[in-house]
């Protein structure tokens, strides 16, 4: 009887009962055999008054939802609810407050997440005091990182308990790959959290709360294989609306020895170019002027659903570069779509990261070159200057091959803006490996950089087949070396650039003086300069500003006048010479 449909007749013991219409929509209906609907009946009857009786479907419709929700008129059931609630993981405008931690992946995660809930009838709010979920979006890449969510858990969960003692309930999530690292110490020993969602399950995230509010823990952290979210259209949330950050693919092949994150975002994998390229048409008509494209391994972006760029062409890597996976072949590669992005609007700069130095043929850097709202700015991960720990971090190339790239970089792009990421103290680094990182920060002369001591991560390469046996106040010493060096070099580099006029999109008000403004110039070096006050300038708009200071984080200097990205294109260190404009 187990897949038999619901019918007018109900088998008691050997006999079939006819149940009335008075009683067809109960579930619990049982009507004794009298004498005149009690008669033996055949298998094929029997199965012949199933198949014509009423469905599964008609069953719940009908069937009452809660107590009291059905009345009788006349001898009839009339329903005032359905059996089953139009959407049971409706938000009900319960208000989420969102916490990002760590790169700018998770900024597009929160943009995601938000996207999803508010369709759901969620409302934000930017005070976690008025909340009803508290959702923190986190990192795992290194152990400061963690740390830094641990103590803000505390807090929360003293808030938590605080709002509990008023009976206004408090939820807390922790998404991305936190959540997919730790989740036994969160739900289990910590008991910290309500709900965990790994980075591809935020679909599943109104059903988790919806679990969370009837008093469970719930989590998914399963990864995929497919999900790019490519029909979630992201909410962009940016204070001043003049950039965003649009993700084209997710997850990562490469198996560095010393990175978490394949384990914590999955395999790599692109999202389709339609739907990157109308999330980034709409964000232009709604006047955003800058987009990053993001990926944590962007430049090796394939989309394998575009079938006219599928043909059997040779996989490009840079020269002196190897992978440790079998890269694709064929799909519309990471220049086809640069090229289509920068044509969506000429006064729309164009970003991205974060790359990796073996996808950088030279059809991507003449493209650079050539388009004018394609930042000349690269971001190239060095990670260290020496090739012994390269090859024990599975880098795929050498300390000569990264600085042969830098010098075909320069080649093609002249004026380039250059920063990179790199790690000190990782397993088995001697002095004197030390000491070929700090001359290759001193060779290559990078603008920015993001400097970091290593720590170590479970389930990477590293923590299996590798000791971590570089003493933390070493690590420490040689990270403050690096840092000296960086920023004397930097300093150096972007003195050169007094005197310049420099394009830049204003941000906003700076962070040290109402009386200024801030923005970047084409290689995202942050430039300060007076508010004038004589010709309103506001977020997103382009201005020339010639440089009277620099030092190695930040320039300062005064506007000249309005302008547009199309008008003035878009070439790094540019001098602008000529007698100075007002501001018009």
């Amino acid at each position: 009887m187990k897949n038999i449909r619901p019918s007018m007749y109900k088998l008691h013991k050997q006999w079939l009962v006819k149940v009335t219409p008075k009683h067809r929509h109960s579930c619990s209906v049982s009507v004794p055999p009298t004498e005149d609907n009690k008669r033996p009946i055949s298998s094929t009857e029997f199965k012949n008054k199933l198949a014509t009786g009423p469905t599964f479907q008609d069953f719940i419709k009908n069937a009452p939802f809660k107590e009291n929700a059905t009345e009788v008129h006349e001898g009839r059931f009339e329903d005032t609810q359905s059996y089953l609630p139009d959407d049971p993981y409706i938000g009900n405008s319960r208000k989420v407050y969102f916490e990002t931690y760590g790169c700018q992946m998770n900024v597009n995660d929160t943009e995601i997440a938000w996207s999803i809930l508010q369709k759901k009838g969620y409302l934000r709010t930017s005070e976690p005091s008025q909340a009803d979920v508290i959702l923190l979006v986190t990192c795992s890449i290194r152990e400061k990182a963690e740390q830094t969510i641990w103590n803000r858990l505390k807090h929360l969960t003293a808030l938590k308990m605080r709002r509990s003692k008023v009976n206004a309930p408090l939820k807390i999530g922790i998404l991305g790959c936190m959540a997919e690292r730790l989740k036994t110490e969160l739900l289990e020993r910590e008991k910290l959290v309500d709900v965990l969602a790994g980075p591809d399950a935020y679909r599943d995230l109104p059903r988790l709360l919806a679990l969370a509010d009837g008093g469970q823990r719930a989590s998914n952290v399963l990864l995929s294989l497919e999900e790019t979210y490519a029909d979630v259209m992201p909410v962009h949330h940016t204070p001043q609306g003049h950039s965003a950050y649009v993700s084209i693919m997710r997850g990562c092949d490469n198996m560095c020895s010393y990175c978490i994150v394949p384990f914590t975002r999955g395999r790599e994998r692109s999202r389709p170019a339609s739907s990157i390229l109308e999330e980034i048409r709409i964000l232009s008509d709604q006047g955003v002027k800058e987009v990053t494209l993001l990926g944590q391994n962007v430049n090796s972006y394939r989309d394998m659903s575009e079938e006219q760029f599928c043909g059997p062409e040779p996989v490009h890597l840079s020269r002196g570069f190897s992978t440790v996976y079998r890269a694709r072949r064929g799909g519309l590669r990471f220049a086809d779509l640069l090229d289509r992005v920068s044509q969506i609007n000429p006064d729309m700069r164009v970003r991205f990261t974060s790359p990796h130095p073996k996808d950088f043929p030279d059809e991507v850097l003449q493209l650079i070159q050539e388009r004018g709202n394609i930042c000349k700015q690269i971001h190239l991960p060095a990670q260290s200057g020496s090739s012994r720990v390269l090859q024990a971090m599975r880098r795929g190339y050498t300390r000569e091959a990264y600085l042969d790239l830098v010098a075909n970089i320069r080649k093609i792009i002249p004026g380039v803006s250059l920063s990179s990421d790199f790690i000190t103290g990782f397993c088995g680094e001697t002095e004197e490996d030390h000491q070929q990182t700090l001359s290759l920060l001193r060779e290559v002369r990078y603008n920015v950089g993001f400097l970091f001591a290593y720590s170590m991560r479970k389930k990477t390469h590293a923590f299996h087949r590798l000791q971590d046996d570089v003493p933390a106040e070493v690590k420490q010493r040689r990270l403050e070396e690096l840092t000296t060096v960086f920023r004397g070099e930097a300093a150096k580099l972007n003195a050169s650039l007094i005197g310049s006029t420099q394009l830049i999109l204003v941000e906003g008000v700076s962070k040290r003086s109402a009386q200024e403004l801030c923005g970047r110039n084409d290689g995202n070096l942050k430039v300060i300069f007076p508010d004038t006050h004589t010709v309103p300038i506001r977020p997103g708009d382009y201005v020339l500003v010639k440089i009277t200071w620099a030092s190695s984080q930040s320039l300062r200097g005064h506007v000249l006048s309005h302008t547009s990205l199309s008008s003035v294109g878009n070439t790094p260190s540019q001098a602008y010479q000529g007698e100075q404009l007002a501001v018009r």
